[in-house]
């Protein structure tokens, strides 16, 4: 593997966007297919508790906001 390669292979940005796609649920098939070839199983995992934790708490926060006033 040549230092272009591991420049190239995913950075933490594009796995945080990979994974507010599939929140969204739309993604054109060369987009899913360029991230299965270039990011890692395990940094999406990574990234997809954190954002199902802050968006459980998001919602969490919505529900006592909306039930204090």
């Amino acid at each position: 593997m040549s230092a272009s390669d591991v420049a190239h292979k995913g950075s933490l940005w594009r796995t945080v966007r990979a994974v507010c796609w599939s929140f969204f649920g739309v993604r054109k098939k060369s987009g899913y297919q360029d991230d299965l070839a270039k990011l890692n199983p395990l940094h999406i995992i990574a990234v997809a508790f954190v954002a199902v934790a802050l968006f459980v708490t998001g919602l969490i926060l919505l529900v006592r906001w909306v039930a204090a006033t």
